[in-house]
């Protein structure tokens, strides 16, 4: 559900806007100093028409040439048709709520910055962003737009999303793959939980509706390191029973377990030709996104 008047006048919400608008941007300026110029380039749009200047438009956008002429501020509009359609899906699944010992952000909260960072660089483009979060189905679906406005409601969403016992991933990627008509680029960002044939079989339906497609795995460093020794009570976030087990006698399976999801989960990928990054909540969110744009300049 869309957050009400009432809510977005809540100062608690509005802090929490501003504080994902406020690391989105740090993320945005890191990735942009890391890579020396835009990551994205070579996208054009065609001028529609002028409308006059309101408050809250991009300066970059008014057209001084007039502006000179006419004492008074026009922007310039676009083709609402973008080069770029991107759709960023975020898994707000209650496993997603998992934050470490003294880790500065849960998964979810790194899900949304990188999310919010993703749909700034694409703005700043003129191209447009989307946002599906789902968990045990498609929870909140906001179609794609290039606007300052869309861009606070996204992050609004990101700010309000429920979590929910349960992740339904494959079911979630077959719908969205069916509902995109056109081709764009699909942002996946989630720990990817769940049954891996099924997952790679909808990963793999994106691809076949002719989407580019990345995936952000999210991870706590828990999840890769199991750090656990003395005897702990496990609890299951999407309904799993509680567990009270001493984890010396379970790391190694564990892990051999886990790693085994990521290798399959790795080789799918590349089978497919989806991009995969690991991101591991400690990471810098700015390092993650600027290793992974660096890294796909370089194959173009």
């Amino acid at each position: 559900m869309p957050l009400t008047q009432q809510q977005l006048s809540d100062p608690k919400v509005v802090g929490a806007v501003t504080r994902l608008q406020l690391h989105a941007r740090q993320v945005v300026e890191g990735v942009i100093s890391g890579l020396h110029k835009s990551p994205y380039h070579g996208f054009s749009v065609e001028f529609a028409q002028h409308r006059e200047y309101t408050p809250g438009d991009e300066i970059r956008y008014i057209d001084w040439k007039v502006a000179a002429r006419s004492d008074r501020y026009y922007v310039k509009e676009f083709e609402e048709e973008t080069n770029l359609k991107a759709y960023l899906l975020v898994d707000s699944s209650d496993s997603m709520r998992y934050q470490g010992r003294k880790r500065p952000y849960s998964k979810l909260e790194y899900a949304s910055i990188l999310a919010a960072a993703f749909a700034s660089l694409l703005m700043q483009q003129r191209d447009a962003a989307g946002l599906v979060l789902f968990n045990d189905g498609v929870r909140k679906y906001v179609p794609p737009r290039a606007t300052a406005t869309h861009y606070t409601q996204l992050l609004e969403e990101l700010v309000a999303a429920e979590s929910r016992p349960k992740t339904d991933l494959a079911p979630t990627f077959h719908f969205m793959a069916e509902q995109i008509k056109r081709r764009g680029l699909i942002v996946v960002l989630s720990d990817l939980f769940g049954d891996i044939d099924d997952v790679l079989e909808g990963l793999r339906h994106f691809r076949h509706r002719k989407h580019e497609v990345v995936v952000f795995q999210i991870v706590d460093e828990d999840e890769t390191t199991f750090p656990f020794d003395d005897l702990t009570k496990f609890e299951g976030l999407e309904l799993e029973p509680e567990l009270l087990v001493d984890p010396r006698g379970i790391r190694e399976e564990y892990l051999r377990q886990f790693n085994s999801f990521c290798d399959r989960l790795e080789r799918g990928c590349r089978e497919f030709n989806v991009d995969l990054v690991r991101a591991v909540t400690t990471q810098d969110p700015a390092e993650a996104l600027t290793q992974y744009l660096s890294s796909r300049r370089r194959r173009r």
